[in-house]
């Protein structure tokens, strides 16, 4: 059995000679390079519009660079194993700013709520560019991000497992809804090689996916399931710890509320009010994520959080401090991926076909083989 200890963090391919065998031996392109290009910005259009509409929110500028002090930079897991860039900005200056790239906008975006004197039931979405430097890069993972950042505010009876997925489903509705869209400008998309972009989106809570594989790890339990139940599943409860010991995956604790009580099921309590949309991939027969959202964390579950990940020092920063003293509104956001959701819609075994980034040789040279032609 793989270490699951091993599997809570990181990548889901760690070396190229496991990419090289994981990747297509006979594929193809279903579209041209400007083809895709054309389609990629035909999709990006539809999801901006329709998100916003299905979920009341508005587009609205976003943060490349952070002040470092400010506590709103994203460290995506807490076991601080990717870390953003850090530079001094400000020329001229005594004392420099000391700026980071984001890795994500998901505290800038509920602070942003309140800049933006959004209201209950309102929000806003981000066309977010990021840079994750510690990832492995391969066919899914790319050091420059790109993502529809949103964050809406909400109600203190809005925390609980219906509002959340009742967001799920407006948000899977625009993702299929832009997958048919783009079947309709390129025919070509709609192919026998393939099956159809699954209509029904299904719920499963972590606990329930672990009751079905208890000794698998997790990204094993992750295609299991979506092979064997559904192609296309949204994981709830990512970040407690489960029963056998380990969380599904370290979640950072500082934004999704992943420690509240949510369901009972069969006698058991479970916790968590946040998840991920994942998605069987049929060109790269593995398991594709899409999106990883939730309900925020209240001032309470902050506290308990930042406390079982040992980052209770994080509470003097001014962004927790925000959440403490009531200053920015409930929330529930989350981050979809553009790269990740094109390459999901039009087919393509590697991110590089739909998003420039910089890749290494090896990699090029793997994707050369099998004809696959990232762009550079």
């Amino acid at each position: 059995m793989t270490d699951k200890k091993a599997d809570l963090a990181g990548p889901g391919i760690g070396n190229y000679t496991e990419l090289e065998s994981a990747l297509p031996d006979d594929y193809e392109s279903l579209l041209s390079p400007m083809e895709r290009m054309k389609a990629v910005f035909a999709i990006k259009n539809y999801i901006e519009e329709n998100l916003c509409k299905e979920l009341n929110l508005q587009m609205v500028q976003v943060p490349l660079i952070v002040d470092r002090d400010s506590g709103m930079n994203d460290y995506l897991d807490r076991d601080g194993s990717r870390t953003p860039i850090d530079f001094p900005c400000g020329l001229g200056l005594d004392n420099p700013i000391p700026a980071q790239v984001v890795q994500a906008a998901t505290k800038w975006k509920r602070m942003a709520l309140k800049q933006f004197e959004c209201k209950i039931g309102e929000g806003l979405c981000t066309d977010m560019r990021a840079v994750r430097k510690d990832y492995f890069l391969d066919h899914d993972h790319s050091a420059y991000v790109d993502q529809w950042d949103w964050e809406r505010v909400i109600t203190a009876e809005d925390r609980n497992i219906d509002f959340l997925k009742d967001v799920v489903k407006k948000i899977w509705k625009v993702i299929h809804g832009a997958g048919k869209m783009a079947q309709d400008m390129f025919p070509a998309l709609k192919t026998d090689k393939y099956p159809d972009i699954p209509e029904e989106l299904v719920f499963l809570h972590a606990e329930e996916i672990l009751d079905m594989y208890p000794d698998l790890p997790r990204k094993e339990r992750e295609t299991r399931v979506i092979q064997e139940k559904a192609p296309a599943i949204f994981i709830i409860g990512i970040g407690q710890v489960l029963k056998d010991g380990y969380p599904h995956e370290m979640r950072a604790a500082d934004y999704d509320d992943w420690i509240t009580e949510s369901v009972i099921k069969n006698g058991e309590q479970y916790h968590g009010l946040n998840g991920d949309i994942l998605v069987w991939n049929p060109v790269t027969k593995r398991r594709h994520e899409l999106t990883s959202m939730g309900i925020r964390v209240t001032k309470e579950t902050l506290k308990v959080q930042l406390k079982m990940s040992g980052q209770e020092n994080f509470l003097q920063l001014p962004y927790h401090q925000a959440i403490l003293n009531d200053e920015i509104p409930l929330s529930i956001g989350g981050g979809i991926g553009q790269a990740r959701t094109f390459m999901y819609l039009l087919r393509t075994a590697h991110l590089g076909e739909v998003t420039v980034s910089v890749w290494p040789k090896i990699l090029k040279d793997i994707c050369k083989k099998k004809n696959i032609h990232v762009l550079e």
